[in-house]
């Protein structure tokens, strides 16, 4: 199975990693729009499995797990579904999502299982660093990577601890709030970029409000090793819901147009 390590050092340019719900709108088509987001050059998926209170995500992506729960999906069919993306290419695969789903599941099992599946690493919104230990060990015997959150206002000596727990990259929150698409960058980033950058040689991957080429410029021109892009990717899906046929290619489009702004870096 292809590690982030592995993918990190491959490329000359930052990981593009778009963020997906899985069984957003329904299964298949679901299967069909990640299928085109790998075939357009995405270099890592970042996953979300539907959560009734997602107390991370502003209103786009809370819509897009209200649609894959109405569309039947749960832990074992996400469990299936990223089973066929793997099967599909061997990609380096991030769950994002919240603890009530892997507790509920039995936490042990649940790493298990889905690095079984193929998962590399499970980012879990709503634990604290301050509780990494009950789920880092467990997480470790799986074979996964850790990776944590660390935000804007992350006092440094915290940010150090965060980095030193983080064995895949760190989630680095661009700006203060929830996920959703921005029409500026926040100016907090680039700073937080070299703040990060000089005390850790974890891959920086940047997300929340990234939403244009522009934007994924900005961030691999100061430094970024990912650039994460989800509400953006989740409106063009709830926005073609009338013709779901349609969505794997402009999600295609988005994701080259992403591609070749990261690459002019």
């Amino acid at each position: 199975m292809k590690t982030y390590k592995q993918t990190f050092a491959e490329l000359k340019h930052p990981a593009l990693i778009p963020f997906f719900v899985l069984g957003d709108p329904d299964f298949d088509s679901s299967f069909e729009i990640i299928k085109a987001a790998i075939d357009a050059g995405a270099d890592i998926l970042e996953l979300g499995i539907a959560f009734s209170d997602p107390i991370a995500d502003g209103p786009t992506i809370q819509k897009a797990d209200i649609r894959a729960l109405a569309g039947g999906m749960n832990i074992a069919k996400a469990k299936e579904l990223i089973k066929k993306i793997k099967a599909y290419k061997d990609i380096p695969i991030g769950l994002l999502m919240y603890y009530n789903l892997i507790y509920q599941y039995g936490t042990e099992k649940f790493f298990a299982d889905f690095a079984a599946a193929g998962v590399n690493s499970i980012l879990i919104a709503d634990l604290s660093i301050d509780d990494a230990d009950e789920v880092s060990a467990p997480m470790k015997k799986a074979g996964l990577d850790t990776v944590f959150m660390i935000t804007p206002n992350t006092e440094i000596e915290r940010a150090k601890r965060i980095a030193e727990k983080c064995t895949g990259f760190i989630y680095t929150v661009s700006l203060l709030g929830v996920t959703g698409g921005r029409d500026q960058l926040s100016d907090m980033v680039r700073p937080l970029i070299a703040r990060l950058k000089a005390i850790t040689k974890v891959p920086i991957c940047v997300g929340f409000g990234v939403s244009t080429p522009q934007h994924a410029k900005s961030l691999a021109d100061a430094g970024a090793d990912g650039v994460i892009i989800g509400s953006r990717i989740v409106k063009i899906i709830e926005d073609n819901l009338n013709d779901k046929k349609s969505i794997p290619a402009k999600i295609a489009e988005f994701i080259k147009q992403i591609k070749q702004a990261i690459q002019l870096n």
